[in-house]
């Protein structure tokens, strides 16, 4: 059995909650409950604040977490970050009023600045050579500057839309942020083969992100032409059909290259194409 803490609520909790729901690791009790057990798997799932999250799993109270990197970074505990999803991405950024005048980091000099995160901005201005007062803030950081507060504020940003509504600008990106997969460190060994387990599925679910399945007609004679368009994981499928001089050719591609590679397909005398969705792309 293993133990695995995710967000109750916050930035993360829907998605963590979607990829273990996609992975097969379904709980079978509400999000309400402290801790769920999953159906089908030697897995227990633990909901915490975001913040709780590597100090549990440093402690062992969980054996795995997923988190936001900047979580990790900021609390400092020490964990084994296993795994990186392509989910949660942000960046944590320096920002101050739209009026203020800007040009570059000796602005934030003796400054006060706002902000949920001191040790990253701590550690950030230091190699910079900055010394500026840093107030650590529960919540509602955006506001600080407005009410007096700070001078600017450094805080996660997601699409910016925050800081424009609170009258801000963003200046200076320090880092960029995105969930991972953590571990307690010297994790005993059947956990570990669990854990690598999960790690299969995480993988499989996340290969498939974006991803669409393509079967085709193709005249043999440009077979070569199109397993150059189409490189597929290795190389495409490609069978022969009844009909000489044809073959179908199966591939996976991303959906953001679909219609590119459609109209060069098609004139490449491809007929009859299917575009499928894409489950799971087990590694």
């Amino acid at each position: 059995m293993i133990r695995i803490a995710i967000q109750a609520k916050g930035r993360l909790s829907e998605e963590s909650a979607e990829l273990l729901t996609e992975a097969g690791l379904a709980a079978d009790e509400s999000k309400r409950k402290l801790v769920a057990r999953c159906k089908w798997f030697p897995m227990e799932i633990l909901y915490l604040r975001d913040d709780d999250i590597p100090q549990a799993v440093s402690m062992g109270v969980a054996d795995i977490g997923i988190v936001g990197l900047n979580e990790v970074e900021e609390k400092q505990f020490p964990v084994d970050k296993i795994y990186s999803f392509s989910f949660g991405k942000c960046r944590m950024s320096l920002a101050l009023p739209r009026g203020e005048e800007y040009r570059d980091i000796n602005y934030f000099e003796g400054k006060r600045v706002a902000t949920s995160y001191p040790n990253i901005l701590e550690n950030y201005l230091k190699n910079e050579g900055i010394k500026a007062e840093i107030h650590q803030i529960a919540g509602s950081v955006e506001i600080a500057p407005s009410v007096g507060l700070a001078d600017a504020i450094f805080d996660i940003v997601s699409t910016g839309g925050t800081l424009i509504s609170n009258g801000l600008k963003e200046v200076v990106t320090v880092m960029e942020s995105h969930a991972v997969l953590i571990a307690t460190p010297g994790l005993e060994e059947s956990k570990r083969e669990i854990l690598d387990q999960l790690v299969v599925r995480f993988e499989s679910v996340e290969r498939s992100k974006g991803m669409k399945y393509l079967l085709m007609n193709l005249p043999r004679n440009v077979i070569d032409d199109a397993i150059k368009l189409l490189p597929g994981m290795r190389s495409p499928t490609i069978l022969p059909l009844a009909q000489d001089g044809w073959c179908s050719v199966h591939v996976a591609v991303y959906e953001r290259d679909l219609w590119q590679k459609l109209e060069k397909l098609k004139s490449l005398g491809a007929e009859g194409i299917l575009v499928l969705s894409l489950e799971k792309m087990v590694p």
